[in-house]
């Protein structure tokens, strides 16, 4: 096996070959390498420079995930890079690929950086719950000034080499291989007798107020604390002498390594690269995609239409009339219309997507030749019926038939055709070309291949996919009609929903449950409520005053009125105060004493009822494992990604305890709150969700 670095000479300068595929992560060989290559050069007489580079297709694209968790070696990579920093000669890093986190925290040490125009850059720790921790913090202000390094660090966004540039992050850009523009850079150089231009000797950045940047960030990142320390880390830039902003720097990120949230964001990375592989579909080859089709072109069609002509498909998209078809086309165009203004897409590209690409046709015999079909009509069991009978007639042999169902039975759907294998559902959310979440319903008859082929498309479609069996409402939908309820309860004990939802957006929801049913439509949850009434059990407890507010024709955000008011033109809404009347005459009617809650009761209750029916989901195999419950409601319902999931969050918290709260909860109203089988089996085994994870691979 090749060393780590490989060492190189050509005339007066050293070469330093980073060489450990894929993405030269910076593991212990990589850092001992460099310290070894530093001291050789050092040592090599006649060398005047260094010049460090990556081989393959990366520069150092960061840590090496597999020392995640691990006691740390030496040479720990803030000694390296300042051991980088302190050579006597001239060093120069020639970037390309990626440059993240550790990777640019080396070229930041170096004396003069040069990348290829396609190199990017960042300093992503944020998205682990850290700041950058090998003296990122110190130097990058010292080159592009507080403010931008603020958003550098506390986004955590990539930097492409021209804006790098302009911001000083690195000196040159140039076409070539990263060796060979390298070499002539530091040529260049040499030969105009630059010297050593350490970063760290760099004045120290002009202050701002700090306290007001820390309290800006931490309202702006709702309650994650990394990005607010990142603003900490960047005052001891400017306050402290370098090395003693380093200990600072030091400090505050193994203060972080301690927290929940970074054992939170740490499991919701891992499981976003798990949660897509499943042991069933090894060596199992999904069916060609080359053209797909969509049923319906609303706005969860054309958004699903959208994604997949950005994903290179052809799409025909099917409407019941030439008017219909025509909206949608006007739909589809405007969701590509951002990308044309943010510069995402070329004038060129859009005309083709749009023009070319895009197939409109009201007749069901146009879809004959296309691979896969989604449908995104109304959501009622007839009309699906009816669409899949078509389907069934027209579609090649082999083509999947996919329903974009919320909530509907795949089962019954697939068994309206001859072909139940080649069902499955689809289950996209809402804009469907923005929302990274896919939920892929495997239904009872449905293929192996044509279940490979719906993780296949949603990795083209850029997608976290997540399996779900069938039940109503799958994982996500499920789950939150329980936690839902459970808000529905306290209102009707007497919270509000504006305490409510002011209390879960403190703990990190991007919206309450409240202002989320206005922006999903209150009608959702009204024809839900009419579709279950018939088998409802006598024992559950429905509120009937959001019906009210349904059947005066408000529905939320696109009517301008629900829980909340809406002027023309503005997202958020004002309390609307029918609702507060229509709630005191429910409790009045139903006999009901209103009392108070704190906010930290209503954050458990929530919790504890997305924990236990989560853990329902879980244990009935609609969800294989916990982590696919985390992602699912990180990436579709706005959970918090510093607090890892709901189930993730309860192992935090600790089982046992929320089981004793679902317990006293079940003297107050026991058919609502039953443990889950799963979590009392837990909690008597001394186990936790991730346990789970772990078992499951």
């Amino acid at each position: 096996m090749p060393e780590a670095i490989a060492y190189e000479r050509q005339g007066d300068i050293a070469i330093l070959k980073a060489q450990n595929p894929p993405v030269n992560a910076l593991g212990l060989d990589m850092r001992k390498g460099l310290v070894d290559g530093i001291a050789r050069a050092e040592a090599d007489d006649g060398v005047k420079a260094v010049l460090i580079y990556g081989d393959g297709r990366t520069y150092f694209a960061g840590a090496d995930i597999r020392e995640f968790g691990k006691t740390p070696q030496e040479p720990y990579l803030p000694d390296v890079c300042n051991r980088i920093e302190a050579s006597p000669l001239i060093v120069v890093s020639a970037m390309h690929g990626t440059a993240l986190g550790g990777g640019l925290e080396i070229a930041l040490s170096s004396h003069y950086r040069i990348a290829v125009p396609s190199a990017r850059m960042g300093l992503p720790e944020v998205h682990l719950g850290l700041i950058p921790g090998a003296t990122g913090t110190q130097r990058l202000p010292r080159l592009t000034g507080v403010e931008k390094a603020i958003e550098v660090i506390t986004s955590g966004r990539q930097i492409g080499a021209k804006e790098a540039q302009s911001l000083g992050i690195i000196d040159r850009v140039a076409e070539g291989e990263p060796r060979e523009i390298g070499l002539a850079y530091v040529k260049d150089l040499l030969d105009s007798g630059a010297g050593r231009r350490a970063v760290s000797e760099l004045p120290a950045p002009q202050p701002i107020d700090f306290d007001a940047a820390y309290e800006a960030t931490l309202k702006k990142s709702r309650g994650q604390l990394s990005p607010a320390y990142g603003v900490r880390a960047v005052q001891a830039a400017c306050e402290l002498p370098f090395a003693e902003g380093v200990a600072e720097e030091r400090r505050l990120f193994m203060e972080l390594m301690g927290t929940d949230q970074r054992q939170g964001m740490i499991h919701a990375f891992f499981s976003e690269r798990a949660v897509g592989k499943l042991p069933e579909l090894d060596g199992v080859d999904p069916r060609p995609i080359n053209a797909i089709a969509v049923i319906g072109g609303g706005t969860m069609g054309a958004g699903i239409a959208t994604s997949a002509l950005l994903a290179g498909l052809p799409v025909v998209l099917l409407e019941m009339t030439p008017e219909a078809a025509e909206a949608a086309r006007k739909r589809i165009e405007g969701n590509l219309g951002g990308a044309l203004k943010r510069g995402k897409l070329s004038q060129e590209k859009f005309d083709a997507l749009t023009q070319t690409a895009l197939t409109l046709t009201t007749s069901y015999d146009d879809l004959k030749d296309v691979d896969l079909v989604i449908e995104a009509v109304f959501e009622e069991m007839g009309v699906k019926k009816k669409v899949f009978a078509e389907l069934d007639r027209v579609c090649k042999p082999g083509a999947v038939l996919a329903s974009n169902t919320s909530y509907l039975d795949v089962d019954e759907i697939a068994a309206s055709t001859t072909r139940p294998g080649d069902v499955l559902g689809l289950h996209f959310f809402s804009p469907a070309h923005v929302m990274k979440l896919l939920e892929i319903v495997d239904a009872d008859k449905t293929a192996p291949e044509v279940l490979a082929t719906g993780f296949a498309l949603g990795k083209r479609m850029g997608k976290i996919s997540v399996r779900a069996g069938v039940c109503d409402g799958f994982i996500g939908n499920r789950i939150l009609k329980t936690y839902r309820t459970a808000a529905d309860h306290m209102v009707l004990d007497g919270a509000s929903p504006y305490q409510i939802d002011k209390a879960l957006t403190d703990f990190g929801f991007a919206m309450g449950p409240y202002a989320v049913a206005d922006l999903a439509g209150l009608d959702i949850g009204w024809a839900t409520r009419k579709r279950l009434a018939p088998t409802r059990d006598p024992r559950e407890r429905v509120p009937s005053y959001m019906d009210k507010l349904c059947e005066d024709g408000h529905f939320g955000q696109k009517t301008g009125k629900g829980y909340y008011i809406y002027e023309a033109g503005k997202r958020a809404g004002v309390p609307n105060p029918e609702v507060t009347k229509l709630i005191e005459a429910e409790r009045t009617e139903l006999g009901l004493s209103p009392r108070d809650f704190t906010d930290e009761e209503i954050i458990r209750r929530y919790m504890a009822a997305m924990v236990n029916e989560a853990a329902k989901v879980v244990g009935e195999g609609i969800a294989r494992r916990p982590l696919d419950v985390d992602m699912v409601k990180l990436f579709g319902y706005g959970f918090p990604r510093y607090r890892g999931g709901p189930l993730k969050w309860a192992d935090l918290q600790g089982l046992p305890a929320l089981l004793d709260d679902i317990k006293s909860y079940a003297r107050e109203d026991e058919y609502f709150w039953q443990p889950a089988p799963l979590l009392e089996q837990l909690v008597a085994e001394g186990k936790t969700f991730d346990d789970l994870n772990k078992a499951a691979g």
